[in-house]
């Protein structure tokens, strides 16, 4: 065995056990052998059994509106892209989809919209959605995780006292410059402090990145120090996919093994945390590799038919029925897995909030 492959050992036997350093967690990103990948993804691996068994969490997508007052670079929905097809869905037609995903077997629905301008016209702008959280989960029963963007502090508490379990807001990366160049005239520090926010109100957050739109493999370990200090319950990596009328169109797509590597390796830093795998990027194809790095989590299940939408590929395996609970699950069986039952999803998401609460209690505790 060679000192190379002797270092990687090393790093991996500490993964689970005590913290990696900036400089592992900047090793595991560069190797590039077939050896020291799959050694890589398999030390992944058995970190997701230790803490979930064979199961795997499966998340119904309803992208509700995708109207945004935003101007993000690499968006197809950014507001001044004219090419892109618009859409908002009325109450009924989400309640419908969200029903339909919930019969198939999803173990959550995954509420999300651009920061639509109707919704911030007044103190009331968000009464659509806080309407809505409560009718999905009247006629579901379901988590139900809200993805609105950048909301106000009274807005959080509106989404918990409706039902919401889960509030995603991505930062796509901490570096600082790097932000300002996708997410354009948007505040930074508002979108962290809004998920600290969230955490406050007892809603567990999921926090995402995006990977080949120009970040070093020190911005990569940087932005996973912010996750972990975020306290950040699912954390995510989606590949840039270039989107028709936007500044980033003529820019690839990186390799796939980047976001591979990344999922691996965030499994090692949250072993106990939920990491998806997207089928939004690749479709179908791509779920395996996804999990084989380490996710444990199926998300962007989209039913067909209803003219619903993806976000990094709007249309792609949507209305052939690929991106649907059936046809993942026999994806899942090949792999010697299965879907987690609804009661193993409600749990995990009733203990994780209970910590959150405690620890709410706690900080209160202490400042009386």
């Amino acid at each position: 065995m060679d000192h190379t492959l002797s270092n990687l050992d090393r790093i991996l036997q500490k993964a689970g056990t005590r913290s990696l350093t900036r400089k592992d967690v900047e090793y595991l990103l560069k190797i590039d052998t077939s050896d020291q990948l799959e050694l890589l993804f398999e030390a992944a691996r058995h970190l997701r059994d230790r803490y979930f068994g064979k199961k795997i969490f499966l998340y119904g997508f309803v992208y509700f509106s995708t109207f945004c007052r935003n101007d993000c670079a690499f968006c197809y929905y950014r507001r001044s892209n004219d090419r892109s097809y618009r859409y908002r869905k009325s109450a009924d037609e989400v309640i419908a989809a969200a029903e339909r995903l919930a019969e198939s077997g999803v173990h959550l629905i995954d509420l999300t919209s651009g920061e639509d301008p109707l919704m911030y016209q007044d103190d009331n702008c968000h009464s659509f959605l806080i309407d809505l959280i409560e009718g999905v989960k009247k006629h579901t029963g379901l988590s139900i995780m809200v993805s609105p963007g950048v909301v106000a502090d009274d807005v959080l508490q509106a989404f918990v006292s409706a039902g919401a379990d889960w509030y995603a807001c991505y930062q796509e990366t901490y570096n600082r410059e790097l932000f300002r160049n996708l997410r354009l005239h948007q505040d930074y520090d508002l979108r962290y402090i809004t998920k600290k926010q969230a955490l406050n109100r007892g809603l567990l957050v999921e926090e995402g990145i995006l990977c080949g739109v120009g970040e070093t493999v020190s911005d990569l370990a940087f932005s996973f120090e912010m996750m972990k200090e975020l306290g950040a319950h699912q954390v995510r990596v989606m590949s840039f996919v270039p989107q028709q009328g936007t500044p980033m169109e003529g820019r690839s797509t990186p390799s796939r093994l980047n976001e591979l590597k990344i999922i691996a390796v965030l499994r090692l830093l949250f072993p106990d945390r939920l990491i998806p795998a997207s089928l939004d990027v690749d479709g179908i194809t791509g779920l395996r590799s996804r999990i084989e790095a380490g996710a444990n989590v199926v998300t962007s299940i989209i039913p067909p038919s209803l003219g619903l939408a993806g976000v990094a590929q709007s249309k792609k395996d949507i209305d052939a029925g690929f991106r649907t609970v059936q046809g993942v699950l026999p994806e899942l069986d090949r792999m010697g897995l299965r879907a987690a039952s609804r009661e193993d999803y409600a749990a995990w998401v009733l203990a994780e909030r209970g910590k959150l609460r405690y620890r709410s209690g706690k900080i209160a505790g202490v400042c009386q």
